[in-house]
């Protein structure tokens, strides 16, 4: 009998905006991850204009122009602002400009590039002590590193290295995290001192270089230092008032297992199971879910194999495959899904050793 392995949605929306500063509620998911708290640019602009039918309508200028750039699909998929073959490389391999898009391939985030001072912010204390946050979709062991632009930056022109200050103020590697993967409460954490003698509008940069393989994550957090306490502005269509900031994590992990109930927006999920193996090798399928509201026009899958083991052959997709990350994406004919709609994929592997089973995550298009 095949094993199975799911991992749920990637692409996911959760339901309307923050409000009052309370979390979202959790919404299964596994795909990668973004800066919560101080809040990314595209974690901040898809709570900014999500809506209760799952359609992304921004109300933040800045956000609506970056989805008149790069599309909806770059806030359906918020979390994955990554670089699969970044190795935590930064200046000389990220372009001047496209620091907040990670000049990224898979997906177009060059929206986020751009150069305004009306994104999102995060009101904070120069010198204080804050809980980052940074949601884990997909689990992964590595180092977190924390930049923040120099006095005098303007973000009114686009953002480059000479911006940033070269050391970053803050490292962690492997923080503590809450919550199990697939959910919006699942997020790694750490608590660092803010930089002191900062006042006014900053950006903190936020590096997160896996220590499995070369995928490394880029997000801009636009902040202001006016004496604040980690509250958010420019969301949901208030540009004054401001969000209260998320409560302190909980004590306990959320327990059950996450609803099959469809979620608002477009959103996929992957379903991992072995057919056959052999010494030296197996045949495994990846059943790919439209466990959303809306329809999806395509997909992508992503899982790392483990133990040297590499790709043999691949159907029904179009894979690539960096080191241990791989990479699927749908056929011609294969990556129209109504709600409710699967299609499969299959692959065979070859193995060194023993190889530990996938966990796939899905991205929508």
């Amino acid at each position: 009998m095949a094993t199975r392995r799911r991992a749920v949605l990637a692409g996911a929306v959760l339901g309307p905006a923050m409000l009052a500063g309370a979390l979202l509620p959790a919404a299964p998911a596994s795909a990668h991850g973004a800066a919560m708290m101080p809040g990314g640019r595209t974690y901040l602009c898809w709570l900014d204009g999500l809506t209760e039918t799952g359609q992304i309508v921004p109300q933040n200028p800045a956000c609506a122009a970056a989805v008149a750039q790069s599309g909806t699909t770059s806030l359906y998929n918020w979390f994955a602002v990554l670089r699969s073959d970044g190795a935590g490389r930064t200046r000389g391999f990220i372009p001047d400009g496209r620091l907040c898009s990670a000049d990224a391939v898979v997906y177009d985030f060059g929206g986020y590039d751009l150069p305004r001072d009306d994104w999102p912010v995060t009101h904070l204390t120069s010198g204080a002590d804050l809980q980052f946050r940074f949601n884990k979709w997909a689990a992964h062991p590595g180092e977190f590193r924390t930049y923040i632009t120099k006095d005098g930056w303007n973000p009114t022109e686009p953002l480059t290295w000479d911006d940033l200050e070269e050391d970053p103020f803050y490292r962690v590697t492997d923080p503590p995290s809450t919550g199990a993967p697939g959910s919006a409460d699942s997020y790694y954490h750490w608590t660092a001192r803010l930089p002191t003698g900062k006042s006014g509008r900053h950006l903190i940069y936020t590096v997160w270089e896996r220590s499995d393989s070369a995928e490394t994550f880029y997000n801009c957090s636009d902040v202001v230092f006016d004496g604040g306490d980690g509250e958010v502005t420019g969301i949901g269509g208030d540009a004054g008032a401001p969000t209260d900031p998320p409560a302190d994590p909980p004590t306990d992990p959320p327990t059950g297992p996450p609803t099959d109930e469809p979620r608002p927006g477009k959103v996929c999920t992957a379903d991992y199971g072995t057919v056959s193996s052999w010494n030296g090798g197996f045949q495994g399928e990846v059943t790919v879910t439209n466990t959303g509201t809306l329809p999806v026009n395509g997909w992508t899958v992503h899982f790392t194999l483990a133990g040297g083991a590499t790709i043999g052959s691949l159907w029904s997709g179009s894979h690539t495959q960096t080191g241990a990350d791989v990479t699927v994406t749908n056929a011609s004919w294969n990556g129209s899904l109504a709600p409710g709609a699967s299609t499969t994929f299959g692959f065979t592997a070859q193995v060194p050793g023993a190889a530990d089973e996938p966990s796939p995550h899905c991205m929508t298009s």
